[in-house]
């Protein structure tokens, strides 16, 4: 007898209020679990450091003038460097953007937002789509677990969770030391210290193979960008899903599903 199908998909923290293209993927897999059943697992990437992830772009209400907003961090090194399961907002951000919102959206949004109560920006995210009722029913796997990454396999391309300067940034290492990117070709080379699997997260081309090997999903839903660096050779035996069209694909969703 067959297992039931693993329905998977994956993301970084993508926005206080959840991009567009991340819901598509929740709706993709919801269709698709409504016609072949299992369990829908969303690979939530919270080891990514990147700044940018989270930006939020909202239409104003009357002009519809773009605009894009973003957390503020506790302090730059953080905010270039450090994990996004470890960047801490500032105390007074939540308040300072609790009050631009009602230039961008309804007050039944808004309302869910203040009730959010998350010290970093990885678990404000997630707590802001649960508040929504995105994760209902769906399994959360976080790349930052500590179990979920002693149970993962060994990746060749990597990671690591090291201090600097008083705060743990995601530094890559390249087989001697740690590398820390600056932008353009400018790095900063951190000296070698001892590292356990705990620290590790994967590269992009290694996130499948080492997601894979804990999740053991039947099918992956992705994106068009995804489907273009995906190495669909580690994973065989997984049946890629195109995700739903949506349009404004980079724009905040800013609808509470019925």
């Amino acid at each position: 007898m067959s297992a039931a199908p693993v329905i998977c998909f994956g993301q970084q923290p993508c926005g206080f209020f959840p991009k567009r293209f991340l819901v598509a993927k929740f709706l993709t897999a919801r269709r698709l679990q409504k016609e072949i059943g299992g369990e829908i697992v969303f690979f939530y990437h919270d080891s990514d450091h990147d700044p940018r992830e989270t930006q939020t772009i909202l239409r104003h209400r009357k002009t519809t003038a773009p605009a894009i907003l973003n957390f503020a961090f506790a302090n730059k090194v953080q905010r270039k460097f450090s994990p996004l399961y470890l960047k801490r907002i500032a105390p007074d951000w939540q308040k300072k953007t609790e009050l631009q919102l009602p230039n961008y959206v309804e007050h039944s949004l808004i309302d869910l937002f203040k009730k959010i109560s998350a010290g970093t920006i990885a678990d404000f995210c997630l707590e802001m789509y649960r508040q929504m009722g995105l994760l209902e029913g769906i399994r959360i796997v976080r790349s930052s677990a500590p179990e979920l990454r002693r149970m993962a396999c060994d990746i060749s391309e990597f990671f690591v969770d090291v201090p600097y300067e008083g705060e743990t940034v995601r530094a890559r290492f390249n087989g001697e030391n740690f590398q820390l990117h600056e932008g353009g070709n400018s790095f900063v080379t951190l000296p070698p210290v001892n590292f356990s699997k705990e620290q590790i997260s994967p590269a992009r081309d290694t996130r499948l193979r080492w997601m894979q090997s804990v999740v053991r999903c039947t099918h992956y839903v992705a994106g068009a960008g995804e489907q273009a660096y995906l190495r669909r050779e580690d994973a065989p035996e997984i049946i890629f899903i195109q995700r739903d069209d949506i349009d404004r694909s980079d724009e905040a969703y800013t609808e509470i599903p019925a």
